[in-house]
């Protein structure tokens, strides 16, 4: 059993992490509309699936109870290479849509740029709470290969 200050901070991390949640982080709005646009323009829907996520799959992260994961061709190519990869190429991008049950409930996307990644999250309707930097993704992504936490390479 934790003892009150355990548990005091606990509580504290779960609130503020709540906190987090409900007002967004949405750094670059601008930005985040364009990526919309561009995912979309992409047909995002068409492209290889993650590797470990050929279907919707069940999720403990904090994108769903179930997520698909969809990757561009620069990540499916650079996966097929087989190469010792340090980091993912510019222009790699990473779309994860969390489900719940048969309800979409989020979209987040991250995109590699020349300086570093760039993340956003979406609603189902497409608008964005989070974008840029935040935070609160790049603190859970950066204890993954190149900040991506869902596959290793």
């Amino acid at each position: 059993m934790p003892n009150r200050t355990t548990f005091a901070a606990s509580c504290a991390v779960v609130s503020m992490c709540f906190a987090a949640i409900a007002c967004g982080d949405n750094q670059d709005p601008d930005g985040a509309r364009q990526l919309w646009k561009q995912i979309h323009a992409l047909e995002f829907h068409a492209w290889q699936r993650a590797p470990g996520y050929e279907s919707r799959r069940a999720s403990q992260a904090p994108h769903s109870d179930a997520v698909e994961i969809f990757v561009n061709d620069v990540v499916h190519d650079a996966l097929a290479a087989d190469q010792n990869l340090s980091s993912w190429p510019i222009g790699s991008m990473i779309v994860k849509e969390g489900w719940s049950g048969d309800e979409l409930e989020l979209i987040a996307v991250m995109h590699k740029r020349e300086a570093g990644w760039y993340w956003a999250e979406y609603d189902a309707d497409g608008e964005a709470a989070y974008s840029g930097a935040p935070s609160l993704c790049t603190g859970c992504h950066q204890s993954g290969a190149d900040f991506v936490r869902a596959f290793g390479f």
